[in-house]
């Protein structure tokens, strides 16, 4: 494994964190040259980053000229605000926002702590005091840039080792390899394949193509691609490209500058390119010929092609006589957050320490949603691709577990019988399973081999256990032979701890890691959960007699709080003692069985999962389990509360139509409207002295109607408050 601990970036983020550090010792708290110095390299951020905001912007304006200048790129749209869609562009103005806007909040801060200060102000003080002080830095200092990149080399196999990936077998390092480098430089420049410039040592692509070499193997098309050439060549790297033989020819030997490493050379004072670091420590180990060779798909072109290029250049005197030097390139593609490559320049990325961590994934999860993506692919994290995660790793979590428990049962049996089984279970059997299991079986092993001689194609792979799953689950209960099953449990067992899904897979294991309680579990939790199937077989039958169930512990026994596996028993057995002294019914026993699996074992990360006519699974609780209950638990307090609102909104109206009927009916047209009423209060007259239509006068009676009855409602009601004393 080759690691590149020099390049540009690593260059950069080392010499600029070692004198920020510098800088920071000479301040212990925010006073005036740090708050001074902050705003200036905020404004000089503003104007290299993001020019549509005036250089100028105080900190105490910027969220205003901030949404005016970038508005439409924060809301989705494309910097261009043309209606194409955004992409990288947008993703690193957005993360140059997020860092102007860090700086400019703290700045506004009346008395920030120095912490807090400067974990929110280093995005804008990292460029500026590197481009104050970067001259500082000698080329013979290479403790500066080693320091950063141990620390990050470290995280990388503590992370490569969380997610259960083989360490290498052999590792160098650019650091360690500068002689090296500068031999294979002046072979490639001996050979006739690279030119000298300033200092500076470029690789001769006219000179290698002419000879018969080839150049752009992997992407010919983006060989005059200007960008990713530029791109290629690093961000420190000079801009005069006047020089150059041809625009496609890049730098094997860069002659030193201020705030570099440097380590000498035949053309003086230098350090490697990019390109040729790779070149170099593959060849020493590898040789003029290997098979394979991997990275992500950005880097095919100009990286890889570069690679190639000079290695064969190094091998060869002619290029129509050179050789292949890789035959196998295995591009990988990128993880995306919302349609944007996960990128450390774009800081939009989640570590996997950070993930794993804060129990959004586990590395077998991790590992998981990988498989289910093809390897050349990109792969968009969405909220779909963690549920089929999710549930593939269900599927395969419940085979193991119902595999387990026919192993289980084998082994029952295997005791009671001395040792002699047939590998069949008691019942009946039927003959079409077995030989349809065991033939699928066999299907299912065929077609995965094809899958991963197809360019390791995993997402198959994967589906084709997952089928196998489905069509073992879907025959009749008690049809398929133990042998049979088991069979099958020890291939998927197989193929799982083949895909890194177990790092603690044990020889002989069958099913992976975490399917199983504590140990300190068992000794308690499996007696209550074979009690209580008992209870729940006679609870269904119609009574419990709790003088079958076995010995019970005694019921003034107390367990430490240390121990609550313990407790759980000692409850569910104190429980049952006393039903059995109240003569219960058979309901209440079995929601005692529901209540010590749905709260008492459920808080203790274990679940019961009750089977028709089996004893109950005993399972570690999964975050779908967790998850499935939380929306019911959801669903059932939103019906709740919509049930509550119902029934608020029905008294209100019921309380509204009482008032309603406050006023007595021969009260309630005695208004200025009429002038005369009969005995019951209806109007004869309007306000005028005219006597009321008939056809009014029956609206007017059926309106008193109403309110009679309304009125009379609201008397009762008045009664019987006065009845309760309230």
């Amino acid at each position: 494994m080759n690691i590149t601990d020099v390049d540009d970036k690593i260059i950069l983020a080392a010499r600029q964190q070692h004198l920020l550090s510098q800088c920071l010792a000479k301040h212990t708290s925010v006073d005036s040259e740090t708050r001074d110095t902050t705003t200036k390299a905020f404004r000089a951020y503003l104007e290299k980053n993001l020019p549509l905001v005036a250089s100028e912007t105080t900190p105490e304006a910027w969220n205003q000229h901030a949404n005016e200048a970038y508005g439409h790129v924060l809301s989705g749209q494309s910097a261009a605000n043309d209606g194409s869609p955004p992409g990288d562009k947008e993703a690193k103005i957005k993360m140059h926002l997020r860092t102007a806007g860090s700086a400019a909040g703290v700045l506004s801060m009346s008395n920030p702590g120095m912490p807090d200060f400067v974990a929110k102000a280093s995005g804008v003080l990292l460029p500026y005091i590197d481009s104050l002080q970067k001259h500082t830095v000698t080329g013979n200092d290479h403790d500066i840039f080693t320091k950063l990149t141990k620390r990050y080399e470290q995280r990388f196999f503590d992370d490569m080792a969380a997610l259960n990936v083989r360490s290498p077998d052999q590792v160098t390092r650019v650091t360690e390899y500068g002689p090296q480098i500068v031999d294979f430089v002046k072979q490639i420049e001996q050979n006739g394949f690279a030119y000298e410039n300033e200092g500076s040592v470029y690789y001769d692509t006219h000179s290698w193509e002419s000879t018969g070499g080839v150049y752009a193997r992997l992407e010919p098309w983006n060989r005059n691609d200007k960008e990713l050439q530029q791109d290629g060549e690093g961000s420190l790297s000079t801009k005069k490209t006047g020089f150059k033989r041809s625009g496609a020819d890049f730098a094997l030997w860069k002659a030193s500058k201020e705030g570099e490493p440097s380590w000498e050379s035949p053309w003086g004072e230098g350090r490697p390119g990019w390109h040729i670091e790779c070149s170099a420590m593959a060849s020493d180990v590898l040789g003029k010929q290997f098979d394979i060779h991997s990275g992500g798909i950005d880097l095919a072109f100009p990286h890889h092609d570069n690679e190639l290029a000079q290695s064969e250049a190094y091998w060869s005197k002619s290029g129509k006589d050179s050789k292949q030097w890789v035959n196998y390139f295995l591009h990988m593609g990128h993880l995306s957050i919302q349609g944007s490559k996960m990128s450390k320049s774009l800081k939009n990325f989640t570590t996997i320490r950070e993930a794993i961590a804060k129990g959004d994934w586990t590395p077998r999860g991790l590992r998981v949603v990988f498989l289910l993506g093809a390897w050349r692919d990109g792969l968009e994290i969405t909220g779909e691709v963690v549920k089929a995660g999710r549930a593939w790793e269900d599927k395969i979590d419940n085979l193991f577990l119902k595999i387990r428990d026919v192993q289980q049962r084998q082994e029952r049996l295997r005791n009671t019988t001395n040792g002699v089984t047939n590998g069949v279970h008691s019942v009946s059997i039927i003959d079409d399973a077995i030989g349809s299991v065991a033939d699928e079986l066999d299907t299912a092993k065929d077609k995965f081999r094809d899958a991963l001689c197809d360019s390791f194609d995993t997402p198959t792979a994967m589906r084709i256990i997952s089928d196998l799953i489905t069509f073992y689950n879907s025959q009749k209960p008690n049809t398929v032979p133990d042998v049979v099953a088991l069979d099958l449990g020890r291939w998927v067992t197989e193929m799982v701890a083949m895909f890194g899904l177990d790092a603690q897979q044990k020889p002989g294991q069958l099913g992976w890691s975490g399917l199983d309680i504590p140990d300190r579990a068992r000794a308690f939790v499996v007696p209550l959960a074979r009690m209580r199937d008992r209870v729940r077989e006679q609870a269904k039958s119609g009574a419990v007699d709790i003088t079958t169930l076995g010995k019970f512990d005694d019921k003034d026994t107390i367990y430490a709080s240390n121990q609550p596996y313990a407790n759980a028993f000692a409850d569910f057995q104190r429980k049952l003692i006393q039903l059995g002294e109240q003569h219960a019914p058979a309901k209440d026993f079995l929601a005692a069985c529901d209540y010590v699996r749905d709260k008492e074992l459920w808080d203790l990360h274990i679940y019961l999962e009750d089977r028709d006519g089996l004893p109950a699974l005993i399972r570690p609780l999964s975050q779908s389990l967790r998850e499935e209950r939380a929306s019911r638990d959801a669903a059932s307090a939103s019906k709740a509360a919509a049930k509550d609102k119902a029934k608020a909104e029905a008294e209100a109206a019921e309380q509204k139509k009482l008032e309603q009927g406050k006023l007595s009916q021969p009260e309630m047209f005695r208004t200025s409207e009429y002038s005369a009423w009969d005995a019951e209060g209806l109007p004869t007259h309007d306000a005028e002295g005219k006597e009321v239509a008939k056809s009014r006068g029956k609206k007017l009676r059926k309106e008193w109607e109403r309110q009679r009855k309304l009125h009379q409602g609201w008397v009762a009601a008045a009664g019987q408050r006065t009845d309760s004393g309230s």
